[in-house]
């Protein structure tokens, strides 16, 4: 499991950040004072990712990125500091990505396991749900010992329900991780999708339809 530090001072985005983490499968591990979480780094830094406010008490995001490049974790800064200096201070820093408040949670997820990936921590582990064997490095399913046959969007499709597993989904969002956030296309195309899956899962009582919405796995 990818452990996360998340930084921040306000306790209800600390709490709402840490919450969406558990869900999808990390251990987040919470600070909300600058000079805290410096501390704790020098004691513990095992950690494949951190979450960092800008603007906190103690030491500021600024000062703590310098300590995170020395333990060679990445950084996504969240911060409400939306003007161009402070981005292009915190790129040219060292930050991995930068996300300016308000933002949503489903984009924060995607844009970790972005940078999860380019630092080779994606978990490389089996997928196990139900009597299905997920591979995501051989980029195959298996069912019961037997192989089954994927369309390479299916296998995609399949990897977003479970990265984001227990979350309602729409089939915009669905396919903007798929294609990319400026995709236009049509919408009920993860319908086609999704219809594919279960009839070749058995995945009818694992991606449930939400009426007017989208979909949601239950794992």
């Amino acid at each position: 499991m990818k452990k996360i530090l998340v930084i921040e001072d306000e306790n209800a985005i600390n709490d709402l950040i840490c919450m969406n983490l558990e869900i999808a499968g990390y251990k987040p591990v919470a600070f909300f004072d600058g000079e805290d979480a410096s501390r704790h780094l020098k004691e513990q830094d095992e950690y494949d990712l951190a979450l960092l406010d800008i603007m906190l008490p103690g030491k500021d995001g600024f000062e703590l990125l310098e300590e995170f490049k020395e333990h060679d974790i990445p950084v996504i800064y969240l911060t409400a500091k939306g003007d161009l200096p402070s981005k292009v201070k915190g790129l040219r820093s060292g930050a991995e990505d930068y996300i300016v408040k308000p933002f949503e949670m489903l984009e924060l997820l995607v844009r970790i396991d972005i940078v999860l990936k380019r630092f080779g921590k994606e978990e490389a582990e089996e997928i196990h749900i139900k009597d299905v064997v997920i591979n995501e490095k051989k980029r195959t399913v298996h069912k019961n010992g037997v192989e089954i046959s994927m369309q390479p969007m299916e296998f995609d499709c399949l990897l977003v329900f479970w990265k984001y597993r227990n979350r309602v989904m729409t089939r915009d969002q669905i396919l903007n991780i798929l294609w990319g956030v400026d995709f236009e296309g049509e919408s009920r195309t993860v319908d086609v999708h999704v219809g594919n899956i279960r009839k070749k899962l058995d995945f009818s009582d694992v991606i449930i339809t939400v009426p007017r919405v989208g979909y949601r796995m239950e794992v």
